[in-house]
This record gives C-alpha cells, structure tokens and sequence, in this order.
C-alpha cells in the first residue's frame, strides 16, 4: 500500500464557489481562476487521493464572517467534513452552540492578516471555546506567536496552530515566534498542522528549509498532536501547487507506514471525532 491507498485526513482546505455563495463586499482578497474550488470539486480531488476526512476552514478570503459556504459544505458531506469557521470576537456561547451542532469544532484566529491586537478583546469568547471542547485555530507568522500565546494560554482553549507555526527558515530554530509555537506544546491542549510550507520556505518543492522546523515540532510535540494538511485549493500560492507531490512529500519525510497512520489517520480522527471506520 502506497500513501494514495492509505486512510488519511486533510485537516486544512478550502471550499471557494462565488456562483452559488457570493463573496462578501468588505473583503481584501477575492479568489479566482484556479484559486476557487466548489464543493464538487472539493470531493473530486479527495476522492481521487484517498482522502475520507476533511477539516474545511471557513477562509478570511473571499467569505470573511460568513460562514454559509462553510455550513452548507458541512450539511452536503453527511459527516465526512468538520469545519472551522471564522466568527467575531465577541461571538456568544448560544452562537458557538450553534455552529458546533453543525459540525464546526473550533474557530479561526488569523493574525498574518489582521495583526495580533485583533484578538485582544477576545478573552470571553475563548472560555466559551473552552466550556465546550472546541478548538482555537491560530495562524501566525514570524514572531507573532510571542504576543498570541498568553491569550492562547489563559483561555483554556484547545489550541490548534495552522500551517508549522509559519517560521523564517532564515532565522533558524531559536527565533522567538517559533519557539513560542514550540514551548506550546508543554501545554497538553495544544495541536500543530503540518502543513502549508510554501508559505513560509524560501524555496521550491521539497522544502527543504523547512525540514527542519517541521523535525523540531515533532520532536516537542509528538505525533499524537501532529496532523496533516494540503491547504488546497492554495489561496495566494506562488507557484503552481498540486496534491500529489504533497502527499509524496509526507512519503518522503515519514517513511515509515505506521508513523504517517498516525499523522494522516489516527491523530486527526481522535481529535476532531471523524467516524471510526478504517
């Protein structure tokens, strides 16, 4: 079995169609051509690559606060799909009640697009979170990671970090933002993707840059709190990006079969509760 047969999860993509679900007015980045990807093309390409599991995450592009897309994604897949939604900071526990009963299971903190002041004022909002089991998913860059995680912290949230902690390779593995992001695992309640390294590798395939950050998150938290993710359909991508060298990728870095069931299958069906067939 080679790892397009085997069980996986992919814990970070997208669900983009402006035809049936308009973009929202205020938005700053409008997704087109190759960029958007409907839910029936979202099915095609997770079928095509053995993926039984997605966790779709409402995108800052394109939606914003509205989370329709998201939502209708999740009711069509009978539970094959959870979500993550972006939501406001002031969010009510009724509300975050709402949205879980649909399948989302944690809520979305971009700080590469709005800075981390942003979230400040969303202390309240985060002990919801809290109360009911479900995730605070943070992207970050550079050393944001310095300034996030008090708030991550005293939430009592579960924290899932997206794509690696977003590093400067450059700058090696003691820059402040990324060993906060590494100092997070001491926490228990904390998860990290290992995912969307083009967007902080200075280079092409096979990242090699970024090998090393992604050896050092393993090594600090385990792959019982490591998962894996493709970011498709790649929003802002600088390249031309496809699945299957991803996957390959994951092949070439976890050679062993038992440890990539752990990152694709294992760790991501507890986590977010996927059913438990296979």
């Amino acid at each position: 079995m080679n790892i397009f047969d085997e069980p996986k999860i992919d814990c970070h993509n997208h669900v983009l169609d402006p035809v049936r679900h308009p973009y929202a007015a205020d938005v700053a980045y409008r997704p087109a051509g190759q960029e958007i990807g409907t839910l029936a093309q979202h099915r095609l390409v997770m079928d095509s690559y053995g993926i039984r599991h997605a966790l779709v995450v409402g995108p800052n592009s394109g939606y914003g606060l509205d989370n329709r897309c998201l939502l209708d994604t999740l009711a069509a897949s009978g539970g094959r799909y959870k979500g993550i939604a972006v939501v406001r900071n002031d969010t009510s526990r009724e509300e975050l009640q709402r949205l879980q009963q649909a399948g989302v299971v944690g809520v979305a903190f971009n700080a590469t697009i709005h800075g981390v002041d942003h979230y400040l004022d969303s202390a309240p909002m985060l002990r919801h979170l809290a109360d009911l089991g479900l995730f605070i998913q943070a992207q970050v860059t550079d050393d944001q990671m310095v300034g996030l995680a008090p708030l991550l912290l005293d939430s009592g949230a579960r924290i899932l970090i997206d794509h690696a902690g977003r590093p400067v390779p450059s700058r090696g593995l003691q820059q402040p933002g990324f060993q906060a992001v590494l100092d997070l695992a001491r926490s228990g309640r904390a998860v990290v993707k290992l995912s969307g390294h083009q967007k902080y590798s200075a280079g092409p395939w096979p990242y090699d840059d970024a090998e090393p950050h992604v050896r050092a998150l393993v090594d600090a938290y385990g792959l019982d709190a490591c998962v894996w993710a493709s970011d498709w359909p790649f929003l802002r991508a600088g390249e031309r990006l496809d699945m299957g060298p991803l996957l390959r990728l994951v092949e070439r870095w976890w050679p062993d079969p038992a440890d990539r069931r752990r990152l694709l299958w294992d760790t991501p069906r507890r986590l977010f509760q996927f059913g438990q067939a296979g």
